[in-house]
């Protein structure tokens, strides 16, 4: 659980009700630390400006950027 809670959808602007959707069909739910960033519009963008280059990146196979995102979500105790 985290110290400051999620934003919900109805609370959320446009841009945020956006990414959940997205995220939601992508991972299954919307991650906890998307929607804490959702709180300041500014944070939220450079979190989505952040995972949007990670995904868009080919400097590394995305199998082992896939591999890598795994160990580091173990090694940190996150779900996703």
């Amino acid at each position: 659980m985290s110290r400051i809670a999620p934003l919900g959808e109805k609370d959320a602007g446009l841009a945020a009700r956006m990414a959940y959707g997205y995220a939601a069909k992508k991972v299954g739910r919307v991650p906890t630390p998307m929607a804490v960033a959702a709180h300041h519009p500014w944070v939220f963008r450079g979190y989505g400006a952040y995972e949007f280059a990670v995904e868009r990146s080919n400097l590394v196979d995305k199998r082992v950027k896939t591999l890598a995102a795994i160990k580091a979500s173990t090694l940190v105790g996150c779900p996703f």
